[in-house]
């Protein structure tokens, strides 16, 4: 008869065995768990990263579910590919048109300035460039709380939409200003508001796609930024010439009407066609969800969004702000945003070009163009490569190059060709960095959330002070903002080269078996399925 020594049991009252508990190791009862039954997992050793002589909280071993674990790795590729166009069918085009509302209803004022908002209002001085600005302190303010929460409550399909119709009517009621005060309240409100919608479709994404799919996905979502400031010109400039002073409205109040109301209209449409997280949506087929989910946690390590109890606001903040890359890309981001600040007055910089209201709004849309196509291009590269670092850093040379040419001349013809490579010089490895922050900080989620929300939000703390580098007596070289902007984007160089070295110093660890502290959250090591298939950090 084997002894306890050699079965690694004991006997204990009434003759009853339990497993013999060894140091570092879960006690795991022999047969299936019955309610009520635990493990000890507290000091689980993980060898795959520590070493044998580390331990650290223990995750448990998930498993491939069983309509996943069974396929073929053909047909699994296979299965992928057509769930990520299905994903891709649902989601993109809503969330671009979305985003494209956003961003018309955000920075429309720009374009309402050429059609008669400044001369009717009688703004004076600096109260229009105030207007502009004090929208990115509601905007700024409300971010971190509106990506926790919508974290917490699990329902994007609804809570997106919700907040774009308050925006929608609020943006509607601008055209009833009557004074500075009047549109300087909407203008706060307006960005408070609006501010739950960017942030919050960044962290929506990051949970549906992987790290290698999210980057060309962020330029899909973003491309909506930038196809507004074309639309924009080419509305305005349709508005202008053709319901200027129709039913005794000035052509500025019509757009904001007009634009109002079709935010308004998407936004009910969105709440049938958005829908949740991959473990809560029902318009995938179990098979889908299973696969939707366990890609997931092969990436990562974790699955993402499981139930609301999980998800803490303050416990995501804190993990956040401990890692110090965030800080880090928290530095990137904000000098590409204070770099591309350019765009919130770009109608009036193109009408120092000296043509007439409707020609100026014209020429704002090949820029716009050229950035949609450059973002697609870039971003479709990174992800296919699997690189962050180049394609980031090299348009933002071609950013430094068109503002030094902006500040130095003001021949027409090399003023505007520095305009048409202002907005894709910055905006073509912007949104590569936004997806970075995704692939740098991807679990928990709501550590992911938290950093998307801040990162944001300081990042465009730089559109406060922006829009006062651009007074028409600036005009037509702005010195001061061209060189502003070309340290920024100097700047941005520098943030990412210093991001790059440190991932690469943290991959080296991970190489050598180490535990990384903050890698994926604060004080735990890669957890799961992404340790065994080999974590590391996209470069």
């Amino acid at each position: 008869m084997a002894t306890p020594h050699q079965t690694g049991k004991f006997y204990g009252p009434g003759g009853l065995w339990k497993p013999k508990k060894k140091q570092n190791e879960a006690v795991v009862p022999e047969g299936p768990l019955r309610d009520g039954d635990k493990l000890d997992v507290e000091h689980v050793s993980n060898t795959s990263l520590d070493g044998p002589d580390a331990s650290e909280p223990a995750r448990r071993r998930r498993e491939a579910p069983p309509l996943v674990r069974d396929l073929a790795p053909q047909e699994r590729a296979r299965l992928e590919k057509v769930l990520v166009k299905k994903i891709d069918l649902r989601l993109l085009p809503m969330l671009i048109l979305m985003y494209l509302m956003n961003y018309l209803d955000r920075n429309n004022i720009a374009a309402a300035r050429l059609a008669g908002l400044e001369e009717e209002l009688e703004l004076t001085g600096t109260q229009y460039l105030t207007c502009v600005s004090i929208l990115f302190v509601g905007y700024i303010l409300m971010q971190v709380p509106s990506n926790l929460f919508m974290n917490k409550i699990g329902k994007p399909s609804v809570y997106l939409p919700a907040c774009m119709v308050v925006w929608g009517v609020i943006s509607a009621a601008t055209a009833a200003a009557e004074s500075f005060g009047g549109l300087l309240a909407i203008r706060f409100f307006l960005g408070f508001v609006e501010a739950a919608y960017f942030p919050g479709c960044l962290f929506f994404l990051s949970s549906w796609y992987t790290r290698k799919e999210l980057g060309f996905r962020t330029a899909i979502l973003y491309s909506g930024s930038l196809m507004s400031g074309a639309f924009s010109g080419l509305i305005t400039a349709g508005i202008t010439g053709g319901m200027d002073g129709k039913r005794g409205l000035r052509a500025w109040r019509w757009l904001f009407i007009i634009e109002g109301i079709i935010t308004i209209v998407i936004a009910f449409i969105a709440v049938f066609i958005l829908p949740d997280f991959p473990r809560t949506t029902t318009w995938l087929t179990e098979h889908e969800r299973q696969l939707a989910i366990w890609r997931l946690d092969e990436d990562i390590g974790e699955d993402d969004w499981t139930g609301s109890q999980n998800q803490t606001f303050w416990h995501g903040m804190k993990l956040a702000f401990q890692d110090i890359k965030m800080w880090n890309l928290m530095v990137l981001l904000f000098c590409f945003v204070a770099s591309g600040t350019v765009t919130n007055l770009f109608p009036t910089i193109v009408g120092t070009l000296g043509y007439g209201n409707i020609h100026s709004l014209l020429l704002t849309v090949p820029p716009y163009v050229l950035g949609v196509i450059t973002t697609f291009l870039n971003s479709w590269h990174a992800d296919r490569t699997g690189e962050r670092y180049f394609h980031i850093t090299l348009p933002l040379y071609i950013a430094v190059i068109a503002f030094i040419i902006a500040a130095a001349t003001i021949k027409t013809a090399p003023r505007y060709l520095a305009m048409l490579l202002m907005i894709p010089g910055v905006y073509t490895g912007y949104v590569v960095a936004l997806a970075w922050i995704s692939n740098t900080l991807p679990r928990p989620p709501a550590k992911r959330a938290a950093a998307l929300a801040a990162i944001n939000a300081v990042s465009n703390a730089s559109s406060i002070y922006a829009s006062y580098m651009y007074p028409e007596s600036a005009g037509p070289r702005y010195l001061v903002a061209m060189s502003v902007n070309c340290v920024t984007a100097f700047i941005a160089i520098v943030a990412a080269t210093v991001l790059r070295f440190t991932l690469v110093h943290l991959n080296k660890k991970l190489d050598r078996g180490e535990v990384v502290e903050g890698a994926v959250a604060v004080g735990e090591a890669v957890p799961g399925e992404a340790a065994r298939k080999g974590f590391r950090f996209v470069l």
